[in-house]
């Protein structure tokens, strides 16, 4: 049983009581993480390929705030994002709000997450067509919204993995990034704040954000990664991972958690101890929109581009004239072996029979007839 999951279950009830006021997304994490591997949501049964035992399994709730349910997902992500990588340099670039705007942000998520992404997006494209950095008419990106700091306050930011350079006008041709840092994080901070200005006030919200928001300087961060099998695997555990994992936490007594984390800059792990009523709070600040996609793919990354990727590595090929770079990105890309569930007792793997899935009473059954 997750350390995270007994906090929710012994005082989640509790919290729920508290707070009346809590948002129905909010409620139906709570339920997510105390039953979750409970036998609430059934079992899955399997069979040892080596010793033959049975082995009958809970299931996971599947709630994607779950920090029980996220392992399997991350591995399926990975697989499929080293499969699309291209034999080229990576950057990863992230942009901030500033501290003045996360208020509307966390009381207007879906529009204002919405807007970021198309803020960021909108600032990577609009210099990377610059001719004095890259001259890209089509840039590719993925995006990944994050909630969180170290601590588990609330602070939303982006980080984008990008492909160092872009597709000519005729997209016939792959234009490099002829410099070590991209494009310049300055010029990116001002135009991310302006566009993401425009996007509130063509939403209609400008007056519910406060006017110092937009008279202090915004950070975005840009650093070279080298190939993307080592931005993926670095943003892979985050991706799916909820704001704070089990290993983090190194006791739950007397109502309060204790819990580790670093300071930006620095290696040395520190402790922060809260009431237990707290930690859920600040968990639960994190919980996305019910189907907010956050992860989202931007450009010739997108799943909707007409060119094809593979057609995109033969030009960045051509460009390089380096055959050995593209074994070496080849080699370096093997995506991780799939997840299988293996016996405890003999260490063989185990093979799916059944799942017992709980009959839930129907929404007509529980109202009755008219």
């Amino acid at each position: 049983m997750g350390k995270i999951n007994e906090i929710f279950r012994t005082f989640g009830p509790e919290y729920i009581a508290l707070h009346p006021d809590l948002s129905t997304n909010q409620r139906k994490v709570i339920d997510a993480i105390i039953n979750c591997r409970t036998g609430e949501y059934g079992a899955t049964v399997y069979r040892c390929e080596g010793c033959g035992e049975m082995h009958v399994i809970d299931r996971s709730c599947g709630n994607r705030h779950c920090p029980q349910c996220q392992l399997h997902k991350t591995r399926q992500w990975l697989h499929g994002q080293l499969a699309r990588t291209l034999p080229t340099d990576y950057f990863m670039i992230t942009f901030t709000v500033a501290k003045a705007l996360r208020p509307f942000c966390l009381s207007h998520q879906k529009e204002a997450y919405g807007a970021m992404f198309r803020a960021a997006a909108g600032a990577i494209k609009k210099l990377a067509a610059d001719p004095k950095y890259i001259g890209a008419d089509l840039a590719g990106f993925t995006g990944v919204l994050h909630t969180w700091g170290r601590a588990i306050p609330y602070h939303p930011h982006l980080h984008f993995i990008v492909p160092a350079g872009g597709l000519d006008k005729n997209r016939e041709h792959w234009l490099p990034a002829g410099n070590r840092f991209y494009l310049p994080v300055r010029a990116l901070s001002k135009i991310f704040r302006a566009k993401l200005h425009d996007e509130i006030e063509e939403l209609g919200l400008l007056n519910a954000t406060e006017p110092e928001a937009w008279n202090t300087d915004w950070v975005v961060h840009c650093q070279p990664t080298g190939n993307a099998q080592a931005v993926l695997k670095y943003l892979a555990p985050y991706i799916f991972r909820v704001a704070i994992s089990d290993k983090r936490i190194v006791a739950v007594r007397d109502r309060e958690v204790t819990f580790t984390y670093t300071k930006v800059g620095s290696n040395r792990k520190r402790k922060m101890t809260v009431d237990a009523l707290e930690f859920i709070r600040r968990f639960l600040l994190h919980v996305l929109p019910t189907g907010f996609m956050k992860v989202r793919h931007f450009g010739f990354m997108n799943h909707n581009c007409t060119i094809p990727l593979e057609k995109i590595r033969t030009m960045i090929i051509v460009q390089r004239k380096d055959m050995a770079f593209l074994l070496a990105d080849r080699n370096q890309g093997q995506p991780p072996e799939r997840f299988k569930p293996v016996c405890q007792a003999c260490g063989a793997n185990l093979v799916f029979l059944f799942s017992i899935i709980p009959v839930k009473p129907s929404r007509f059954a529980r109202e009755g007839p008219e």
